[in-house]
């Protein structure tokens, strides 16, 4: 059955109608935290992080694996010797210094644009995954009509900013062409911002190619619509696809995550403080990097936070020193004045269970107390991100509907009005008939709607459904809901004409091309 059919069984127009009704599907605001920051460093150690990354850059160097990254740096000034780039620290500040702190992530729907960056944060779903857990937990290969369901789904959770981009990998299409049909499930199916492929440096130049055929020409030149991620090789490695893809970015004014992939213990040091210190001059060199493609472009400092298993080499979520780097690299970033990307939500467990809850808890609430702007992976990543599990992806966002209301902070507007209920009610009595609870009661305090808080009794009678059984009873009403937001057909067709041509050019059999 494909996603299209979802739900639809036994399901008549009228019952449609009032799933239309019962779920309010409109998206959160950024979250502006109004909660204070844990920040670990005294600013003393803050300075002897930077120092550390600063010594790193100037005396172990990058290597940039890239021949027009080189000549760049060569002419931007900096000191090369092979494919080896070694960057002084007054340049590497310079060059950092021009990267801006705020500025607006521009939606399909301009209602749904977003600021960015310094108090303001957004949440992105998971991305990458090979394999998916289904509308009925079955773990098979993702399809074209998975991705769908995926993106539909981020469209109608309150809490996610993003539809993201290949949430599972579509395998019923070709390697080479899939960048193309990604991007356009992203900005079909949702009217959100969104990420784009930076599988190669011709594709990203597609996805340019195809967010000028949707915003219009030139708009993006002056706008941030998308997200690409370029990840680094740690240690200190960046290479020709990942530099190529954000200089298709950067000089289209994209904004870029520059994320070091960091396994604690393998591709780091086995500590913490000197892993953040090799992470931050990755992440500097590439932030500096972007500056020399275009002076001014948006940027991200990014990475991927894991540590790994010295038992089995098996990376971990959730543990207490990938929440201490996260804190830490928080600080770094404000440091430098420069917008900051973690994950979120990670969860190792095989299936939807208490592993999987704890550890993803522990993420959330990690980023959301380290003040991060873009909080990838927020939804349904699983087994170290090898499945995206549906029931997760929807109790995750509701997870972060619950972390954003806590990091909104304590609300004072009704403070006198509550206070002269005290009054009212006196000792002994209750609050429930009271006209200030008839007026607040709805959001006063956050009412979950995937956990189960009745009596064991009316669970029972209810029949006794956990909670994976219930996210993905939910997951299939909110399909049975769903209202795709149109595209312009003109706009719609112009995709689909370049999609049509694209895929007539890029050889289809050439899985492993990295010219497309």
């Amino acid at each position: 059955m494909s996603v299209e059919a979802v739900g639809t069984v036994r399901r008549g127009r009228g019952a449609r109608k009032a799933n239309r009704v019962a779920f309010d599907t409109t998206m959160l605001p950024a979250l502006h935290r109004k909660l204070p920051l844990t920040e670990p460093m005294t600013p003393e150690q803050v300075e002897k992080i930077d120092a550390a990354s600063m010594h790193i850059l100037e005396n172990v160097g990058v290597q940039f694996r890239d021949e027009i990254a080189l000549a760049d740096w060569k002419k931007a000034g900096a000191k090369v010797e092979g494919e080896m780039v070694y960057l002084d620290r007054h340049h590497v500040r310079e060059l950092i210094a021009t990267i801006p702190e705020t500025f607006t992530y521009h939606a399909r729907d301009p209602g749904k644009s977003l600021p960015f960056g310094r108090d303001h944060g957004m949440f992105i779903p998971m991305t990458g995954a090979p394999y998916l857990r289904d509308l009925e937990d079955e773990r098979r290969n993702p399809t074209l009509d998975d991705l769908a369901m995926f993106h539909k789904l981020a469209h109608m959770l309150p809490a996610m900013h993003s539809s993201a981009h290949h949430i599972v990998e579509p395998y019923d299409h070709p390697i080479s062409q899939r960048h193309l049909r990604i991007t356009y499930s992203s900005m079909k199916h949702s009217d959100k911002t969104f990420m784009g492929m930076t599988t190669s440096p011709k594709n990203a130049e597609d996805v340019m190619d195809m967010c000028d055929i949707l915003f219009g020409a030139d708009f993006i030149d002056t706008h941030p619509v998308v997200t690409g991620n370029c990840n680094g090789n740690s240690p200190l490695v960046w290479d020709e696809t990942m530099l190529g893809a954000m200089r298709a970015f950067c000089r289209r004014n994209q904004p870029v995550l520059c994320s070091p992939f960091v396994l604690g213990g393998a591709n780091t040091p086995a500590s913490v403080a000197p892993t953040v210190a090799q992470l931050n001059a990755e992440a500097l060199s590439a932030l500096a990097y972007t500056q020399v493609i275009r002076k001014g472009a948006p940027a991200i400092y990014g990475h991927y936070l894991s540590t790994v298993s010295m038992k089995s080499g098996a990376p971990m979520a959730g543990t207490p020193e990938i929440s201490l780097m996260n804190f830490m690299i928080g600080q770094m970033a404000r440091y430098y004045g420069v917008p900051w990307r973690t994950s979120n939500t990670l969860g190792g467990a095989k299936t939807f269970d208490a592993q999987a809850g704890y550890e993803s808890a522990m993420t959330l609430n990690a980023v959301l107390m380290a003040g991060a702007n873009y909080m990838w992976h927020s939804a349904g990543w699983n087994e170290a991100g090898m499945h995206c599990s549906t029931a997760k992806f929807i109790v995750d966002a509701e997870m972060c509907a619950m972390g954003y209301r806590m990091a909104e902070g304590v609300r004072w507007d009704d403070f006198d009005e509550a206070l002269a209920a005290v009054a009212d009610i006196g000792p002994g009595g209750h609050y429930l008939g009271h006209p200030h609870t008839l007026e607040n009661f709805q959001r006063a305090f956050f009412m979950p709607e995937m956990f189960d808080n009745n009596s064991i009794e009316q669970w029972m009678a209810e029949g006794s459904v956990e909670i994976t059984g219930r996210a993905l009873n939910r997951a299939k009403d909110l399909l049975a809901a769903y209202e795709e937001p149109k595209l312009d057909e003109g706009v719609d067709e112009a995709l689909r004409d370049y999609i049509a041509r694209r895929e007539r050019e890029i050889p289809a059999a050439d899985a492993l091309n990295q010219e497309y």
